[in-house]
């Protein structure tokens, strides 16, 4: 377990992989993002994607289960905010999909001794290194003991 006391700036980690699947594309996107693109072959084929692509609600619950079930497990009071997002390239089926986070900054609460706020800098790429999300979250995480420094 890693508490905002054990956590520098410059603290990075591989989450871990992912490989998505048409069908989990198809079947996630129907449900919550049922744009062409994202749900239908022909349609998708004929779009400026040239295919089935992930919708960027996808890309955020993996980055979310993967995060969760890192080794590192950061002790997560709550999350502040997500800024800077950017989806530059579309994530396709079959893609192996790597996430990683890295610490940019941190800062001890002015009002709560037991805890502080990190702030990681995520990357989600494929197998090419094509990244195919980034973004920015703020985190709330509690401090080891509840003490201050």
């Amino acid at each position: 377990m890693l508490y905002f006391d054990d956590i520098e700036i410059g603290y990075r980690s591989e989450v871990g992989t992912y490989t998505l699947t048409e069908s989990e594309i198809v079947e996630f996107a129907s449900r919550w993002d049922p744009q062409p693109f994202h749900i239908d072959k022909k349609a998708a084929s004929a779009s400026i994607f040239g295919g089935l692509i992930a919708s960027s609600l996808h890309l955020f619950a993996i980055c979310t289960r993967l995060f969760f079930d890192h080794e590192d497990r950061i002790q997560i009071l709550a999350m502040l905010g997500k800024e800077a997002i950017r989806i530059p390239n579309p994530a396709r089926p079959g893609d192996v999909l790597t996430y990683c986070t890295e610490c940019i900054q941190k800062k001890p609460s002015s009002s709560r001794a037991d805890r502080g706020v990190i702030t990681l800098q995520d990357t989600l790429s494929n197998q090419h290194g094509d990244e195919v999300l980034t973004q920015q979250v703020a985190l709330l995480v509690s401090r080891r003991d509840n003490q201050a420094d």
